[in-house]
């Protein structure tokens, strides 16, 4: 696993965080470095999903990066008849998650498909869908429309998984939550200098909500039951079910 260093050192001038070759490379250490317990999230996810991917349905990963999420799935459901889809918008994602596939057997048939989700999506037969740390880049005006066709893609009683960076619910909490996410990344070996210069180039990328306005967003696309599965200061795991 290649190590994130993208920020290491000083940039005269920061590009908006993107989803290119360089961030690719490193994107799976990046993520166990950035997202407290993602490695039990993931664990959290697969066991979870064994309760609503129904056989011989398709589950959708939104944003599917370098596939760990449908290998941990396929590994901890096994063989259903389901169709796993990987869908994220870039194709550098895509090409690393091809090669973390290679050479592994499924127990279930996988899709990769390259696709801006900012212009709609498209389901059939879906009794699952994943957003892990994916809803919060898709622009504010196209969220509620995006949550809403994943609720009329789903089967009945079928579910989303949603997982994001959110804003504390005041500005106190909010202040504190960010410096004591700061001081996790300090402690995964990330310097004061990568921390800045990555807020700086994430700031008109990644937009968070609070966790009510995404509990509100999700009823009010129609899910019948909503529910917190996860919490650690400005990370949140939200299941909801059709």
């Amino acid at each position: 696993m290649s190590k994130d260093e993208i920020y290491r050192q000083s940039q005269s001038f920061l590009d908006d965080f993107g989803f290119g070759e360089n961030v690719a490379t490193v994107f799976d250490d990046m993520l166990e470095r950035s997202v407290p317990f993602y490695a039990e999230l993931q664990r959290m996810i697969a066991e979870m999903a064994g309760d609503f991917a129904a056989p011989d349905t398709r589950v959708y990963d939104f944003g599917c990066s370098t596939g760990t999420t449908l290998i941990g799935l396929d590994q901890a459901i096994g063989r259903r008849g389901l169709t796993l889809v990987g869908v994220d918008n870039s194709e550098e994602m895509l090409a690393k998650c091809r090669a973390k596939m290679a050479g592994r057997v499924f127990a279930n048939a996988v899709e990769l498909i390259h696709a801006d989700l900012n212009q709609g999506i498209a389901m059939e037969k879906a009794s699952l869908a994943l957003m892990i740390l994916t809803l919060q880049f898709v622009r504010p005006l196209y969220r509620d429309r995006m949550v809403k066709a994943i609720h009329e893609g789903l089967e009945e009683n079928g579910a989303l998984f949603l997982v994001e960076k959110v804003l504390g619910e005041s500005s106190l909490f909010n202040r504190s939550f960010i410096k004591y996410y700061y001081e996790f990344k300090k402690r995964n070996g990330y310097t004061e200098l990568e921390i800045a210069q990555k807020r700086e180039a994430l700031e008109n990328v990644l937009v968070p909500y609070k966790l009510a306005e995404n509990l509100e967003m999700l009823k009010l696309a129609g899910f019948r039951y909503v529910d917190v599965f996860f919490k650690w200061y400005n990370f949140v795991g939200i299941v909801a079910v059709k």
